[in-house]
């Protein structure tokens, strides 16, 4: 009956995030809505910036317009001096479904409307009733999942290298590289959590082009299945101070039976910055480290 129950709660929490209760449940340092408990760790009492972040909070009064650069182009990360985190403007709860690019938003279409193949739709459906990511064990999260780890991230563009970091705070402190050189991606790429990534402007415009990921995480909350077939785009526009708009394009034929496209927005939070956090020692989710199962059985050497 236990993991029955469970299972029930955590489709009815997906149920509100898509109306838009996420940000109003007890959320983890992710900012999930699962509950009382993150898909990856529990929250603790945090760090004043730790916990603003992960409230979501947005920044008071009319946004002022959006920040350009030298060269013109929207300034994706801080100011010298200015420190600040990018957290998704629903808290984090939202649901990774089917959109339209002219106005990508996470409660637009069902999730059921997501063009899956048989097989990808029963991995979801399994992942759905037993929340075993690989987050959890403080793994890299990939693709769009990793704009919704534990307590946002912060965006660095180093022009001198040609180079955006994207950084973050929560979950193993790891970071992803995007290329701004024009290089093509390399013919013999080994999986990796983020892949092979090179960007280029488009107008107001970041556009993030991604292969050569592997299949070891989820490319979000919820458990949508991907292959190391996936080709991901992404763009990213800052409409004003405190948002970035953000759709991506998942192209994998190993999962999908066409392209599809989601997004959300990040919302700005001012006076956070990174701190000091580690994944294992804030790790207080234990019924997400077995699912619906009532123990796990430790005999494969195989960890997800």
């Amino acid at each position: 009956m236990r993991h029955r129950a469970l299972g029930g709660a955590c489709i009815l929490a997906l149920v509100l995030a898509s109306l838009g209760f996420g940000q109003a449940a007890a959320q983890g340092p992710g900012g999930q809505s699962r509950g009382a408990q993150d898909v990856g760790q529990g929250l603790p009492a945090a760090p004043a910036a730790g916990a603003q972040a992960a409230r979501g909070a947005v920044a008071a009064g009319p946004a002022k317009p959006t920040p350009r650069k030298a060269d013109g182009k929207p300034m994706l990360g801080t100011a010298p001096g200015e420190p600040a985190l990018w957290l998704p403007s629903g808290g984090g709860g939202e649901r990774f479904v089917n959109a339209d690019t002219a106005d990508a938003s996470a409660d637009k279409l069902r999730i059921s409307e997501v063009p899956m193949q048989p097989w990808a739709r029963a991995i979801l459906d399994y992942r759905l009733e037993n929340q075993l990511e690989p987050h959890t064990r403080c793994k890299p999260s990939g693709g769009p999942r990793q704009f919704l780890t534990p307590y946002g991230v912060e965006i660095v563009e180093m022009p001198d290298l040609k180079q955006i970091l994207i950084m973050d705070l929560g979950g193993p402190h790891t970071y992803r590289a995007i290329f701004m050189d024009g290089r093509p991606h390399p013919a013999d790429l080994q999986p990796s959590y983020y892949g092979h990534s090179t960007g280029r402007w488009d107008g107001d415009t970041l556009v993030i082009d991604t292969v050569g990921f592997n299949e070891k995480f989820w490319i979000d909350r919820q458990g949508t299945p991907h292959t190391e077939k996936l080709h991901m785009t992404e763009r990213l526009t800052r409409t004003d101070y405190n948002t970035i708009k953000y759709v991506v394009t998942i192209d994998d034929p190993g999962a999908y039976t066409k392209p599809w496209t989601s997004g959300f927005n990040f919302r700005w939070t001012a006076n956070s910055e990174l701190f000091e956090y580690v994944c294992q020692d804030n790790n207080y989710a234990p019924d997400l480290m077995v699912g619906a199962q009532e123990f796990v059985d430790r005999t494969s050497k195989i960890v997800p």
